[in-house]
């Protein structure tokens, strides 16, 4: 399978573990030769391959370079060793992600797999690609326009998992009546939605929310300033914990935290999502209280699949995952797989990212991190 970056951009950036689990259940591929009209799709065949354009959103957060990218072009190249896969990052660019996809759908991609930078502006993209029979997956985040598959995580439920982690450490540190700061993430990211709604489920009434944001970009910058202004008028002291919506925006918070006098060891529990290398340094560090794990390969494999299906005309039937509907901004049902996710504190970060590969214990424990206790008695 050939790969190429897809141009215009502005910035350069082990194998199938569940290959048995998944599986592209498909009949007859290689007899799909039908031909489309204007508007209408024209299916390929796995033994030919076909064109299959990746696009992602942005370079803020690791995950996507490190690990989407690579873990999308591997299980595309399982399931089709024939397909050409072309792929471009939009940097958090909206207008650079619309002309990356336009490149894309004038070369001939023939399926689009989009993670939208704005998932309202992506309609525009979503709409000329089913104008020219060209199905899209939305991956990890909802554009709309109608696309034609998603899979994701269930975002409602990881907000809830933040939530409900950040109040069981309110309640072990004795600070149940103390209020807390929330930081939000981007305002054009459904996903920031979903993560903030089940945040709030699970906060509502239960403690007293003294401040919070919504951050333009997921930008670490901007909650660090969003977080000094929560300093600023509510007083450090009266800081009992903080929602931090990723990983990113925790660092940016926990910075402003200590330039304002916080020890450390005094540091509130500020809450995180991705599970970044330096969130689960910070988190065995004791700064950070807890990331979200959210396995990537599975997501990356789904999307493939559906990539593969949509491309052939099959039905998706996968093995392992069951296939839901999800409803678009439009109240269209859309074919979707929604992933678990998993809380990682210090208590379960060698059975969770260690155990599953992402990272090693070596790669955690670089010597700013060495003398901790969980590099002490890993290392």
């Amino acid at each position: 399978m050939s790969t190429r970056r897809f141009a215009p951009q502005r910035k350069a950036a082990a194998g199938l573990a569940a290959t048995a689990a998944l599986a592209l259940l498909v009949s007859g591929c290689s007899g799909l030769t039908t031909s489309g009209g204007e508007g209408e799709q024209e299916t390929q065949s796995v033994e030919e391959g076909f064109h299959v354009g990746l696009l992602l959103p942005e370079l803020q957060t690791a995950r996507y370079e490190a690990f989407d990218k690579p873990y999308f072009e591997e299980s595309l190249n399982e399931l089709c060793p024939e397909c050409e896969l072309s792929y471009a990052n939009a940097d958090q660019d909206v207008d650079e992600q619309q002309t990356q996809a336009q490149a894309m759908l004038t070369d001939g991609v023939d399926v689009l797999v989009l993670d939208a930078v704005d998932s309202a502006a992506a309609a525009g993209t979503v709409n000329e690609a089913t104008s020219q029979g060209v199905p899209v997956v939305a991956y990890d985040r909802l554009a709309e326009g109608g696309v034609d598959m998603y899979v994701s995580f269930d975002n409602f439920r990881v907000g809830q998992v933040q939530g409900e982690a950040l109040l069981a450490a309110l309640e072990e540190d004795g600070n149940e009546d103390g209020q807390i700061v929330m930081i939000n993430g981007s305002p054009t990211d459904p996903n920031a939605a979903d993560f903030k709604a089940g945040a709030h489920d699970a906060l509502d009434g239960a403690v007293e929310i003294g401040q919070e944001f919504d951050t333009p970009d997921w930008s670490p910058d901007q909650a660090n300033s969003q977080m000094e202004g929560a300093i600023t008028s509510l007083g450090v002291d009266e800081i009992a914990g903080v929602y931090s919506a990723n990983d990113g925006m925790a660092s940016g918070i926990i910075s402003a935290l200590r330039s304002a006098g916080v020890s450390v060891e005094d540091l509130p529990p500020v809450t995180g999502q991705d599970a970044e290398l330096a969130g689960i340094q910070r988190v065995v560090a004791g700064e950070q209280h807890m990331t979200v794990y959210k396995e990537i390969r599975p997501e990356a494999e789904v999307a493939a699949a559906m990539a593969v299906a949509l491309g052939t005309g099959e039905d998706l039937q996968l093995d392992g995952y069951e296939i839901t509907e999800v409803e678009d901004a439009n109240g269209e049902a859309v074919t979707a797989v929604l992933l678990d996710v998993i809380v990682v504190t210090e208590d379960n970060v060698l059975d969770t990212v260690v155990e599953d590969e992402v990272y090693s214990v070596e790669e955690i424990c670089t010597d700013d991190y060495a003398d901790t206790d969980f590099c002490e008695e890993n290392l």
